[in-house]
């Protein structure tokens, strides 16, 4: 595809609407919308935009609680010529007030509780869409990832590079109309641009759900069965924990899934290979980065025995993928760093010229004048098949359940508090699913002996998670903490992680358990199923010493292992078929949780 001949991505909608007007475009538990019933109403919404002054290199802001009317308002923004941004409603207040006034967008559209003042929705289905002359190169979207610098980076992706990343991905997964690709990750979140736009260029349909909570694997799995999800698109650790409960219930995919895709973190081969195994469904092992319009690799095939790494593929139509030492590439074989290049990367970081010039450098490796590529950070390979493999990350950058994050951001919030000295987070060794944080501090009579790690009293981690809470998001949280007397150096003078990690597992060991003992226990306690309960909670956590009324999210608890404290629950209780992970929420504790499900268990009975 030439610069030429490359589709615009309302080009590619139009395509679809007049090949299949009647086919379903969204498909939302309310309603179906036909491409043709989506063309008038995005058409008389863009129509309302123009009239707001959101044209050629002006944002529109969507902040809606429904992915339907966000993936409407995407389409909307860019028939009048605009970008759009999407305001996810899971950040925290400051967060989104702070993402509002760096857009600067022309309007908002929305109604959610999260959606800014002034926001609206259009109605009336009766304008024609707004004549508009846009070109390639005006902005597309603007989403946020995040930054060393102690703020979110928004990256500007423009049009031809939506539009050609969109025919690129429906090629590569064969998408056709028939096909039907499930929505679920965050709104904020790049993966959603390729939960969309390929299926839209491919004539399919975009499979919505109601709102935007999370679901655990249960729903998932009732989800894509009941709406026959053909495509959907996973993280690394979510695909996981399906994976799991795929196996512990005996259940296979559903009938009309076929491709599961996969990415965000490096993906364990033993994993992949039983799941080539026994389900039906196939997997994409997909690489890419928000500044390279989402995905820019994808592998498909089965798995070599005796592969040790499970390959990240070959790059999509109009993307250059090398891999380089010193700026320059390496022969085959040989570990560098990633660089990815080609009409797919983005424009670059708004507002921040500075950033964009560090990380899209000139390509002196290009015959073209002008060319750029993108520096990943990544470490890798190109293994004798010509698919990239993924080595690790060149920077102290770390990816928490898809979501990329600098540790230092999180560091620096924590040091903010006046009575912490020094801080360092990184992934728990276990799942790699949560931030650990080590804090040392202010006053040296407070820290334990040297060598050793404690955990901080409930009032003090809560006091220092709170403001945590209110500026970032909840996967960039952590949650479970140590005091400690001194951060340990390794012999190339770095933070040693590993020995912090076994200080913190002596600390768990020589924690003595809370038991429980119902001969000890109130007459009510004893009717209660508390120790099975919190035996669940424990193996959950890898916790020995936790007791009945010990948090869980103090103690490491987020939304994935919440899936699998579920299950286990599940696999216990005939009372707990229908609990969802909000319920933890409401109920935290070991004695809080069997105290629901005994009542749930008494309104069943």
């Amino acid at each position: 595809m030439t610069a030429a001949t490359a589709p615009d991505v309302i080009g590619l909608w139009d395509r679809s609407v007049g090949t299949h007007p009647e086919a379903p475009a969204l498909v939302t538990p309310h309603r179906v919308w036909t491409y043709e019933e989506a063309d008038r109403l995005t058409d008389a919404w863009a129509d309302s935009l123009a009239g707001q002054d959101a044209g050629p290199g002006r944002l529109v802001g969507l902040a809606f609680p429904d992915p339907a009317r966000t993936v409407l308002g995407m389409v909307a923004a860019l028939k009048a010529g605009a970008g759009f941004t999407v305001l996810d409603d899971r950040l925290p207040a400051a967060a989104r007030a702070a993402l509002v006034r760096r857009t600067d967008a022309a309007v908002w559209l929305g109604d959610g509780g999260h959606a800014p003042a002034g926001a609206y929705v259009p109605v009336g289905l009766s304008a024609v869409r707004p004549p508009v002359r846009h070109r390639p190169d005006d902005a597309a979207y603007v989403l946020f990832t995040s930054g060393s610098t102690g703020e979110p980076k928004g990256t500007v992706v423009e049009r031809d590079a939506l539009g050609r990343f969109a025919a690129g991905v429906a090629e590569r997964l064969e998408l056709t109309p028939g096909d039907r690709w499930l929505q679920v990750a965050s709104l904020g979140f790049d993966v959603v641009i390729e939960e969309v736009f390929p299926a839209l260029a491919a004539g399919a349909a975009v499979v919505c759900r109601a709102g935007t909570r999370a679901l655990d694997a249960e729903e998932l799995h009732t989800a894509m069965d009941r709406t026959r999800t053909t495509v959907v698109e996973l993280s690394t650790q979510y695909w996981l924990e399906y994976a799991r409960w795929l196996t512990a219930t005996g259940l296979t995919t559903p009938p009309e899934l076929r491709t599961v895709v996969v990415g965000g973190e490096r993906m364990d081969p033993a994993p992949y290979r039983a799941w080539q195994a026994r389900q039906p469904a196939s997997l994409a092992h997909v690489y890419g980065l928000t500044e390279c319009t989402v995905s820019s690799a994808f592998y498909t095939g089965l798995l070599p025995e005796g592969a040790e790494e499970v390959p990240l593929g070959t790059p999509l139509r109009d993307v250059e993928i090398s891999v380089r030492r010193d700026g320059r590439p390496v022969p085959d074989g040989e570990t560098g760093e990633i660089h990815i290049g080609g009409p797919l990367l983005a424009r670059g970081f708004l507002g921040d010229e500075a950033a964009t010039a560090r990380r899209f450098v000139p390509d002196p490796a290009a015959p073209a004048p002008g060319a750029r590529v993108y520096v990943t950070g990544d470490l890798g390979r190109i293994d004798a098949d010509g698919h990239l493999v993924f080595l690790g990350r060149v920077d102290d950058q770390v990816k928490i359940r898809g979501h990329r994050l600098e540790p230092a951001r999180v560091e620096r919030a924590l040091c903010e508090n006046p009575e912490v000295d020094q801080a360092v987070v990184f992934p728990d060794p276990g799942t790699g699913t949560a931030l650990w944080a080590f804090t040392v501090p202010a006053d040296p009579h407070r820290a334990p002996p040297p060598g050793t790690a404690v955990r901080p009293a409930a009032a003090e981690r809560d006091a220092m998670i709170r403001p945590l809470a209110r500026a970032l998001p909840e996967w960039a949280v952590p949650r479970v903490h140590y005091r400690v007397a001194v951060l340990p150096k390794n012999p190339h003078g770095k933070i040693d992680k590993k020995l912090l990690a076994a200080w913190a597992a002596d600390a768990d060991r020589t924690t003595p358990a809370e038991p429980y003992h119902p001969a000890e226990a109130t007459p009510v306690e004893r009717d209660e199923p508390l120790g099975t309960v919190l035996t669940a909670f424990r193996d959950v956590l890898g916790a020995p010493g936790l007791g009945p009324d010990d948090d869980f999210f103090a103690h490491g608890g987020q939304s994935l292992l919440a899936m699998r404290l579920l299950a286990r629950l599940r696999d216990s209780f005939p009372a707990a078929a229908g609990l969802r992970a909000s319920t933890l929420f409401a109920c935290p504790t070991p004695r809080l949780t069997a105290a629901a499900l005994d009542a749930r268990e008494t309104a069943r009975t």
